[in-house]
């Protein structure tokens, strides 16, 4: 499925006129997606701007003169196809971005004392046009980075010390690139590896979140949405898949909250109230009946691997 208001090969060519003018700032993020600036040399900036920029370009040129597509992620895979999804549809891109954009100032500058190279997940490059800015991501094996320590170099005819805080080689393939909005995926296994993207998680998760917003009245954050909570959230999607969305209702859930003395919050309407993954992983449980009060010593439980032995006298197995 085509964007109609965006199209990789038409953004390619125009960026391909001025790819020698694109002002590039580098950026490295960790596991958390944590970014950091780092400086670089004007040795490097014909080495980054080919290998971020230049090859991604004369990719996608080279897909357009073969009559390539440019299709949804979603809609499977082909071998004449450049991929898309929404940036919003993958949350840890999509926060990286915005620290990047609104957080700028606020961002260190990385060094190996203090924030440790086998801790990068991966490098993101900022390239931007006057108001155009765009991201060109890649993941690195910082684990196979030469560190200071026990390292060597040959030069000339000998061994020397490795006298520099890491040493790492950068990825030569075309991996991901976020602009306008989107994230055009080169390498759909790096992708999902470099952002955790799971995509039928994030598809369960949509249809979850529609079943339930059918059966029980919730109240959000501004700007967020079950969706968009759930789609990281594997273990508690994994949970909602296995149940019968409205088999408890909406006043047996907080009568539940309430008996197990939970902070499970509802607003003037009797909506329960989600403002955070906190409150998200308790209602999510309590749909799960996750929680008990023990018969013997009164103590309240959540249960973290549950098996029914059984169901109660006079009613019908479930399923």
């Amino acid at each position: 499925m085509e964007k109609a208001d965006f199209d990789i090969f038409l953004w390619a060519n125009n960026i391909d006129e001025v790819k020698g003018e694109v002002k590039i700032e580098l950026f490295l993020f960790n596991k958390n997606y944590t970014p950091y600036k780092i400086r670089f040399s004007n040795a490097l900036e014909g080495q980054i701007r080919q290998l971020f920029l230049i090859d991604m370009i004369n990719f996608v040129n080279s897909g357009a003169n073969s009559g390539w597509s440019f299709r949804d992620y979603e809609f499977g895979e082909s071998e004449d196809a450049i991929y898309f999804t929404e940036l919003s549809k993958v949350g840890r891109a999509e926060t990286l971005v915005h620290l990047i954009e609104n957080e700028y100032k606020d961002i260190s500058f990385f060094t190996e004392a203090d924030h440790e190279f086998k801790r990068i997940k991966g490098i993101v490059v900022r390239f931007s046009h006057g108001e155009q800015k765009f991201y060109v991501a890649k993941g690195l094996a910082t684990g196979q980075a030469l560190g200071n320590n026990l390292s060597w170099v040959v030069k000339g005819e000998s061994f020397e010390p490795f006298s520099a805080d890491a040493g790492i080689k950068i990825p030569n393939d075309n991996q991901v690139l976020v602009v306008d909005g989107r994230v055009v995926i080169f390498n759909r296994s790096k992708f999902e590896k470099l952002f955790q993207y799971d995509f039928q998680t994030v598809q369960l998760a949509e249809q979850k979140a529609k079943e339930i917003a059918e059966k029980y009245k919730l109240s959000f954050a501004e700007g967020l949405e079950l969706a968009d909570l759930l789609k990281d959230k594997k273990p508690l999607v994994s949970k909602l898949e296995k149940l019968e969305i409205g088999e408890m209702t909406q006043e047996q859930v907080v009568d539940y909250a309430d008996e197990m003395q939970l902070e499970l919050m509802t607003d003037t309407d009797g909506s329960i109230i989600i403002m955070d993954d906190k409150d998200l992983g308790i209602f999510v449980n309590l749909l799960d009946e996750n929680y008990y009060v023990s018969a013997v010593s009164g103590r309240r439980y959540e249960i973290r691997n549950k098996r029914l032995l059984g169901e109660p006298e006079g009613e019908p197995p479930r399923g």
